[in-house]
């Protein structure tokens, strides 16, 4: 909350009274003359102090006013900067979490998970993405800097290990940079993704609307000279300001931190946390001019009602002293109300003169302090595409519904929605439609979810979240079958007719956990169990997570089976109809994993489909099977092998000249 300096207004106020029963033999004129001139020195004087007071008054007033503004606009810019880290953070774990993401990594291919990372980063407008391996060693960076090297900030992953999380600027290649930390879980550590985005000029000026402050970010390393990394200033003042903190010139500072600098400017020093022996510093510049410019023209106001008074009477002075003291005594009332947080009160003063345009002022600073907090809270809590409610505001009113529930023993249900092939309509239509398609969505889900105590979301991407207080698992597959049957209805976006299918995971408490955190998760385990099993709608198992657990090791397993040899054929004879003396056999493939046991084709071949391992398969096969028909061939047994190819495996355009090869250096011949 915004709040205003105390207004402090000296009020004037003379009086005289004469009164004489006995009239003296002396001059009239004289005793007017004294009586004028006692009064006028009376009232210049009054007017001089006036003006003193005023004056510091004024000059007080206004620095703290602009002191006020720059601790306000310093909340507002830490609030930007934590809201910009949660914002890597979340987006870090939306990476981390996704299932494509970790099987990339399991494939250690580290072109594919830079390839993954790099697409991610777009999404969310990143400029640089990391993949740190257990060993501290960068397994993939989108920037190339530290690809294959230890990554250069052990202190942030550190911290990352004891928190699971952490945030900091940091300096690469001489730029700086906001980087994140969260480790990759299944479940768990077998990574560390790292996102940031450059500090810039576009950074400080985005800041610099929302705090109306002017905005710079400097960095130094070690003992080396401060540099500038963005600023909103001009390029003489960026130079200015260096040679500032070189020189160590705003040392002197108020009570508030607030430093005067020269050229009549407020200033504000904010040290940024940084990693690698680097220190970081954002530093915010209020003018004084604006916030003396309302004192000053109550100055030149004073100035003409003394010319005035002196030339007209005493009794206009004192009516035209009246008129002004009233209504700054009316805007001291509305400024001491507003510093307290009450905006309600509007300034009563209709007058067309420089005190109606200073009440003016204040109504205008009222309406800009009710729109600058009602848009940060919009930032902070609610989806800026949909309106919807963030991951924010969400996991507030989760937390208060678990408590709530918690207090009268009662159920509720988090179901999390997302959308099938949603990547598929941006790459395919463009991110417009894209966009277009989760409205639309948005106010399906709202068709269906209508009750005030209801909560819909959007936690990112096409990610939906549902939260149903006071229902059973019951009621949430209810709702979630209403959810599916609004979306079956085809959607008109610009002229473009689209399908959206989603999957729809469930979790309830507190059977299925107490926390939310744990709701969250399991409730997107059954997404993707859902998704993975083409259920539509899927109700959290404790298998779910073995199941997941499983498919993280197999892809391991599997390429020590090609490896390790571990995979044998086995060749099922073919009786053709007709009459014929060839013999025919089709080659299959199985597996004897040596703690699994018989590992059965439907449980690995759809999964290396999935994961594009098929083609290794493929090869061991083809090499295999092409041996065993030399041999056959060399004891004088004449045989057909048929072998099964997947849809990948044709779309591999290599494919028949290895295979050519094969049957070269094995002396075959595609038929004999």
């Amino acid at each position: 909350m915004f709040r205003l300096p105390q207004a402090i207004v000296p009020i004037h106020g003379t009086g005289a009274n004469t009164a004489g029963d006995i009239f003296l033999p002396m001059p009239t004129r004289s005793l007017q003359t004294r009586i004028i001139a006692l009064f006028l020195t009376l009232m210049v004087l009054v007017q001089v102090g006036g003006f003193v007071l005023i004056n510091t008054v004024g000059m007080a007033a206004a620095r703290k006013t602009a002191g006020d503004e720059l601790v306000a606009g310093a909340r507002v810019f830490d609030r930007l900067l934590e809201q910009d880290t949660q914002r890597l953070v979340q987006g870090a774990r939306l990476l981390s979490a996704d299932y494509a993401f970790r099987e990339a990594i399991a494939t250690g291919d580290a072109d594919t998970i830079t390839s993954v990372l790099s697409n991610h980063g777009r999404r969310i407008d990143a400029d640089v993405m990391m993949l740190i391996g257990l060993d501290q060693r960068v397994i993939a960076d989108t920037l190339g800097a530290t690809m294959g090297a230890t990554f250069p900030f052990p202190a942030l992953l550190a911290k990352a290990e004891a928190a699971q999380e952490s945030a900091a600027m940091v300096l690469l290649r001489g730029r700086l940079y906001e980087l994140v930390l969260v480790p990759v879980l299944a479940p768990l550590p077998i990574a560390w993704v790292a996102l940031g985005f450059g500090v810039n000029d576009a950074l400080a000026q985005d800041l610099n609307r929302l705090t109306g402050q002017q905005v710079s970010f400097l960095s130094r390393q070690g003992n080396d000279p401060w540099r500038l990394q963005a600023s909103t200033l001009l390029e003489l003042d960026r130079a200015a300001l260096l040679s500032d903190v070189e020189a160590d010139r705003f040392a002197g500072r108020d009570d508030a931190g607030n430093s005067l600098h020269s050229d009549g400017a407020l200033t504000r020093i904010l040290p940024l946390p940084a990693r690698a022996g680097g220190a970081v510093t954002a530093v915010l510049q209020q003018p004084l001019s604006s916030a003396l410019e309302p004192f000053r023209r109550l100055q030149r106001q004073l100035a003409l009602i003394s010319v005035l008074a002196v030339a007209i009477s005493i009794i206009a002075s004192l009516m035209i002293a009246r008129g002004i003291v009233r209504p700054l005594r009316e805007l001291a009332r509305v400024a001491r109300r507003i510093a307290a947080g009450n905006y309600s009160t509007v300034p009563a003063t209709p007058r067309a003169d420089e005190i109606g345009a200073l009440a003016s002022a204040f109504r205008t600073m009222q309406e800009g302090l009710i729109a600058r907090e009602s848009r940060i809270m919009d930032l902070a809590y609610r989806d800026t595409l949909t309106a919807l409610p963030n991951r924010a505001l969400y996991s507030e009113r989760l937390d208060q519904a678990i408590e709530a529930a918690a207090r009268v023993d009662s159920a509720l249900a988090v179901l999390l929605m997302d959308l099938d092939h949603f990547k598929d309509v941006n790459d395919s239509l463009g991110h417009p439609i894209g966009d277009m398609l989760l409205c639309e969505v948005s106010a399906r889900v709202q068709s269906v979810v209508r009750r005030s105590t209801e909560t819909v979301a959007r936690l990112g991407g096409d990610e939906f979240a549902i939260l149903l207080p006071d229902a059973t698992v019951a009621d949430a597959k209810q709702i979630a079958a209403e959810i599916m049957h609004a979306l079956e209805a085809p959607m008109t976006l610009d002229g473009h007719l689209v399908d959206v299918r989603a999957s729809i995971g469930i979790a309830a408490f507190p059977a299925d956990g107490r926390e939310s955190a744990t709701l969250l998760r399991r409730a997107d385990v059954a997404m993707y169990a859902a998704k993975r099993k083409n259920l539509g709608v899927a109700v959290w198992d404790d298998d779910y997570d073995q199941h997941s657990s499983d498919r993280l090791s197999l892809m391991t397993d599997l390429r020590q089976a090609v490896d390790n040899d571990e995979l044998t054929l086995v060749y099922q004879p073919k009786v053709p109809l007709g009459s014929t003396s060839e013999n025919y056999v089709e080659a299959l493939v199985r597996w004897r994993h040596p703690t699994r046991g018989v590992v059965p084709p439907l449980e690995f071949i759809p999964f290396a489909e999935q994961t594009g391992y098929i083609r290794a398969i493929t090869q061991w096969v083809l090499a295999h099977a092409v041996a065993q028909c030399a041999a056959w061939r060399a004891e004088g047994l004449a045989m057909n092998v048929s072998i099964n190819l997947s849809a990948r495996d044709l779309m591999d355009p290599e494919l028949p000249e290895r295979f050519a090869l094969m049957l070269q250096q094995n002396f075959c011949a595609a038929r004999w």
